[in-house]
């Protein structure tokens, strides 16, 4: 594998390489990369990975080459502490008695660590809780941001952060930065990363999923808050007393508008089951006269401050709540004009918040455009990229259509460190006695097991249905995804003898338990995407409408993907063994069940739970 990376490095181009657990392949394109002189761009799926290359592999790399280097590692802006903002923060007493404990607690944290930090990364706080909404206020935001006007700008923690990384050999980012950043550059404000030629994408079948995140338009009763919150600080503050008049005008009128439109999407929402519902042009008539009039109140604000900042300072502080109501406006029209074909739209309900978003349905050309067409070099790699034995799915999922290929195994003995273990007596998941049957099978595991298990849902309603059977049943100690947070979680899994996590998709991948504390991993269902999902139903209709088969060539790639991420999370180093337990009947019963069983591990196949029992011995 290195042997590719760096013969790509040297001519230029692209390279997919898969490279099984355990095989070394952050090493395997790091090397070729440091030696080749060039700057280097590393993005990974998730900051546990970043922070792994960051402290543990460098510096072994510095050890090991000879050869002096620098490394940055970059966060989303929301990790780091905004010296302005806090500065505000500081100043602002204008609230209820619950927040007004909260700060008297956590400022004077903040503030004694602000003086020691030479980061600002939020992550070197352990104590402060991972959903503390104080850290919304005082932590950098693109959105926010004053840029070269503001008067922290010469110490402000992301300014330095990237000077750092415009001075290193290797900068370290993770996949919401790398297209968060792509996006900014569009508009031409708040990119921090800079220019790298090469470019090596870890984990990188993450990729599509973040890209249709970060390359859709999305807009919240959440955003039209927090604007009109900080047009309404700078009242008294930044503004003349007739200016202030203006402003609580034109902030009323915004915030009346927005509640009328909210209002009437949300009662609506409140018809349906699912989370997400799409819309398009025609079934959206309804409320787009509201959503018109909120975007006529916004760009009143607008108005309002481009007025005011001619005439008062800090000009570049109104300037940027002037540019926030223009986006706002135009973000809002697009979608609910809803008329663009290149994306699907719905409304998406989370906790109080109520979501109208744009996701596009092809990523492909955007992610050429935006991410690989500005690289000499692009290097994709992952544990799990290729679908019977090609990487044709992945490849054009993300445009791809010219690379060098490798394939490199892992280098576990499954046949000696694993056992697949697949029960006959479970019904079909479309049965409604399914959720029991899982429950004994699951009980009866991890009795043999005696814990030390990774439950794997595919869903939160089979998860609490299992939930209620298996703490009845068992004496260990059972851990619940959305009980506590999630490096929480793992944390008290390592920790806790016997333990068992019940958990769903943002388990699945990403987590790495090595030793005996994770010794089976049990999955109730093949991890199909919902069809209802609006993003995914886009995607299936727009494959049928070219002549294709959506289910062989989408629905059944992109779960074989997702079930080997879910089984990686077992074996992890070459002294680990367990047990590889999945419940879905349809492996072998339907047809397609045979692709998903070549996409396992080679590991010995089992139908019978006394076999179980001797592998734990």
């Amino acid at each position: 594998m290195a042997a590719a990376v760096a013969e790509v490095i040297e001519r230029g181009g692209t390279v997919v390489a898969e490279a099984g657990t355990g095989t070394g392949k952050t090493l395997a394109y790091l090397i070729p990369a440091i030696l080749s002189g060039q700057r280097v761009l590393v993005s990974t799926g998730t900051k546990n990975l970043q922070e792994q290359i960051f402290f543990k592999d460098i510096p072994a790399l510095r050890d090991a080459l000879g050869k002096p280097f620098s490394a940055t590692l970059m966060k989303g802006r929301s990790n780091y502490l905004c010296l302005h903002r806090f500065g505000i923060a500081n100043d602002n007493n204008s609230f209820d008695s619950f927040e007004r404990s909260e700060r008297a607690v956590f400022l004077p944290v903040i503030e004694e660590w602000s003086k020691k930090t030479k980061t600002g990364d939020r992550a070197e706080l352990s104590d402060l809780p991972e959903d503390l909404p104080l850290w919304k206020e005082v932590s950098a935001d693109a959105e926010t941001c004053l840029g070269t006007e503001c008067p922290r700008y010469g110490d402000c923690f992301v300014t330095l952060m990237r000077q750092r990384a415009a001075e290193s050999d290797v900068v370290i980012v993770n996949h919401h930065l790398l297209c968060a950043d792509a996006q900014l550059r569009k508009s031409a404000y708040g990119e921090v990363i800079p220019t790298c030629p090469t470019l090596v994408v870890d984990e990188a079948h993450q990729l599509e999923s973040v890209a249709t995140e970060y390359f859709g338009i999305a807009m919240s009763n959440f955003r039209i808050e927090d604007l009109v919150r900080d047009v309404e600080a700078g009242v008294g503050r930044d503004f003349t007393s007739r200016q202030n008049d203006e402003m609580r005008l034109a902030t009323t009128r915004v915030t009346e508008r927005s509640r009328t439109f909210f209002s009437a999407l949300s009662m609506a929402r409140m018809e349906a089951a699912e989370s997400k519902a799409r819309y398009t042009s025609e079934t959206f008539v309804d409320y787009f006269e509201d959503g018109a009039m909120l975007a006529g109140a916004l760009e009143g604000l607008e108005a309002t401050l481009v007025l005011a900042g001619r005439k008062a300072p800090p000009y570049e502080a109104i300037a940027t709540l002037a540019r926030r109501a223009r986006e706002l406006r135009d973000d809002l029209m697009f979608l609910i004009r809803a008329n663009d074909t290149d994306f699907v739209y719905y409304v998406e309900t989370r906790g109080r918040g109520l979501f109208l978003r744009a996701s596009p349905i092809d990523v492909s050309r955007l992610a050429q455009e935006a991410l690989f067409d500005r690289m000499r070099t692009v290097v994709l790699t992952s544990a799990t990229l290729a679908v019977d034995g090609s990487f044709e799915y992945f490849k054009s999922r993300l445009g791809i259509r010219e690379a060098n290929q490798v394939r490199v195994p892992s280098e576990f003995d499954f046949t000696r460190q694993a056992l697949l273990y697949l029960p006959r007596r479970v019904p079909s998941p479309k049965s409604p006695t399914f959720s029991a049957a899982a429950a004994r099978e699951v009980i009866e595991i991890l009795k043999r097991s005696r814990g030390r298990a990774f439950v794997l849902f595919t869903s939160y309603a089979m998860l609490r249905a299992v939930q209620q059977f298996v703490e009845m049943s068992l004496p260990y100690p059972i851990l619940v995804q959305g009980t506590a947070p999630r490096s929480t979680l793992i944390d008290q899994f390592r920790s806790t003898p016997n333990a068992v996590l019940l958990a769903t998709a943002s388990f699945w991948q990403g987590v790495d338990v090595a030793g005996e504390a994770l010794s089976c991993v049990i999955i109730d269902k093949l991890p199909f995407a919902s069809p209802g999902d609006p993003v995914t139903a886009a995607r299936i209709e727009a494959i049928k409408a070219r002549g294709g088969d959506a289910f062989a060539d989408y629905q059944v790639p992109l779960a074989i993907l997702a079930l080997q991420q879910g089984l990686g999370r077992l074996i992890r180093h070459r002294t680990d063994r367990g047990v590889l337990a999945i419940l879905d009947p349809r492996l072998r019963t339907m047809g397609y069940g045979r692709r998903f069983l070549d996409s396992l591990p080679p590991a010995p196949v089992t139908h019978d739970l006394s076999a179980v029992e001797h592998f734990f011995g």
